[in-house]
């Protein structure tokens, strides 16, 4: 037996390969699919079937870019109006190489949810794994507020049914395959640990200590998750199928000229440096979003119907940003700044910059009652568990539709945990017209470790 897990960094998304002889299934492919043909190819495998646990909310599934390169069957379940692919049946098997996969209806995060249980043949008829999607991770299980209010108790209580009287049952030492792991919107609480059987969540994972139906459904209802704008094109894309990416296509480099022509002909500017290298110096109106951050916050700001265009700290770097954005459906980079942001003020273009404050200053600042708009832009789970007194709570991912909220004729004064999404949301401010705009550095990090008071 060959068994792959993929983990795709940022949206924390888990996908696997799973191969017996010359057979091998995979479970909620990437988009960017040719690692799935890379594994094929060095094991010696073909790729017989590609399943999927649910129309998935937060990234591009490539079912069908894989099937176009091996031909294998897509299957899903049943309750959402797919434009591709088979629909599955509660118990239906199916057979490659010496294991077994067999499908499991466990409604509750989404009504066509499936799991699917693994069996070795070979050594014994129970299951070795269970493959969850969004219907039980590490440390926590599936959002169910995705259908809205009205129908978050149905699913909370199916989501309930599905855990305690189908994954559960199947025994402790059932290695549990999630389809997420932490740091991913889909769930509130996923543990950082990788790897769990279903005997250590019944032990550990605190929402499998709330056993009674009411209390858990209760838990549910009360809890908060952000809702990207960009989910709904994932459903939709995830429903009827996402355009082909025939191969990942690399954008254009541009020279300055080049790349300010593209702006004013509606281009966006996306400037995937470090925070402090932005607020340096940057192209006036540019979105800051570090590398690592644009695949838990470019679905919040970046629009489908522009094209986008990247500026990197180093060009080896442009291969990562283009699959972090394709795999949230973002096919409109179509170019990078060839040499930096270095390139544009060498050719006496004009430039931004924008301005830091340090902790101690801004504390100076707050002892003298300056008036400023001190905004927190973090999770509300973050601001719950403690702020800085005096500060208004916007998560960054709002922010652009609050903009009423923030007055320009103040200052303001932009924190979060680290400086990053600080950094997203100045830079939303300066693209609106706020000049007067600060990043405080090393934000609450900073804050905490200079020993100042927080507030809840």
């Amino acid at each position: 037996m060959i068994f792959e897990r993929v983990k795709s960094e940022g949206l924390a998304h888990l996908s696997y390969f799973i191969g017996s002889k010359d057979e091998a299934i995979v479970i909620d492919p990437r988009r960017d699919c040719q690692v799935y043909i890379d594994l094929a190819r060095r094991e010696g495998m073909n790729i017989k079937y590609i399943f999927e646990t649910h129309r998935n909310e937060d990234y591009v599934i490539g079912s069908l870019e894989l099937k176009k390169l091996t031909g294998a069957e897509i299957y899903h379940g049943k309750g959402v109006d797919f434009k591709y692919g088979n629909y599955l049946s509660e118990g239906q098997e199916f057979d490659f190489g010496s294991l077994r996969l067999t499908a499991l209806h466990t409604p509750g995060h989404t009504d066509e949810s499936m799991s699917y249980t693994l069996t070795d043949l070979e050594t014994g008829n129970e299951p070795v794994m269970v493959f969850t999607g969004d219907t039980l991770f590490i440390g926590d299980a599936g959002r169910t507020d995705l259908y809205g209010p009205e129908e978050a108790p149905r699913l909370a209580a199916n989501l309930y049914d599905s855990i305690f009287n189908k994954i559960l049952p199947l025994g402790d030492e059932v290695i549990l395959c999630p389809a997420h792991g932490a740091g991913s919107i889909c769930g509130g609480a996923i543990a950082k640990r990788d790897y769990s059987t279903l005997g250590l969540e019944r032990l550990q994972n605190p929402l499998l200590q709330k056993t009674e139906k009411e209390e858990f459904i209760k838990f549910k209802l009360e809890e908060k998750l952000e809702f990207p704008p960009y989910f709904r094109k994932m459903e939709q894309y995830n429903q009827q199928g996402p355009p082909l990416l025939n191969g990942l296509n690399l954008p254009r480099q541009l020279s300055p000229e080049e790349f300010r022509a593209e702006m004013e002909k509606g281009a966006v500017v996306v400037d995937t440096r470090m925070p402090h290298s932005f607020g340096g110096a940057h192209i006036k109106g540019s979105y800051s979003i570090w590398l690592g951050g644009i695949p838990s916050h470019a679905g919040w700001v970046l629009p489908y119907d522009k094209p986008i265009l990247l500026i990197l700290e180093e060009k080896e770097q442009l291969e990562t940003a283009v699959r972090y954005l394709v795999r949230l459906g973002y096919d409109n980079t179509t170019g990078f700044l060839n040499g930096g942001v270095a390139s544009w003020y060498t050719r006496a273009l004009p430039i931004d910059k924008l301005e830091f404050i340090s902790v101690h200053d801004l504390k100076h600042k707050l002892e003298k009652h300056e008036e400023m708009t001190l905004l927190d832009v973090r999770k509300e789970k973050e601001w719950n568990e403690g702020h800085i007194e005096g500060a208004q709570h916007i998560y960054v991912g709002e922010l652009e539709k609050n903009l009423d909220k923030i007055p320009k004729e103040l200052p303001t004064i932009i924190y979060c945990d680290s400086s990053r999404r600080s950094s997203i949301a100045a830079s939303i401010l300066k693209k609106h017209g706020y000049n007067n705009v600060y990043n405080v550095l090393g934000s609450m990090t900073a804050w905490e470790n200079a020993g100042y008071e927080v507030v809840k």
